[in-house]
């Protein structure tokens, strides 16, 4: 409806005490855990392609989430944009072992 009111009710689960966590401060948290987890998620998506991805049994998911996430926190830590880092270690795939085993790449 354009114009019109709309009320949303929306249902939290927290472990924060009431004055933590008050009708006042619950919309702000949840939005600021939203901004988060979207922001990662984005992260892991287009630059990893993880909403492609074919593993969906068992532990297999989680596995190479964290081993995406362990890729990205490397190529951060070495000084470069995501998608630079990237293209570094597919074209240098040497220096990618190297990162991981923690020498100095070049």
């Amino acid at each position: 409806m354009r114009g019109g009111k709309t009320i949303e009710t929306v249902f939290a689960i927290t472990s924060l005490t009431a004055e933590r966590a008050g009708p006042e401060q619950l919309p702000a948290l949840s939005r600021a855990h939203r901004g988060i987890e979207n922001c990662l998620h984005d992260v892991r998506d287009v630059s990893c392609r993880e909403d492609q991805a074919r593993a969906h049994a068992g532990h297999a998911p989680q596995g190479l989430a964290a081993f995406r996430d362990t890729a990205l926190t490397l190529i951060r830590r070495l000084g470069y944009k995501v998608a630079e880092g990237f293209e570094h270690f597919a074209e240098h795939r040497l220096n990618a072992i190297d990162a991981v085993r923690g020498q100095r790449t070049e």
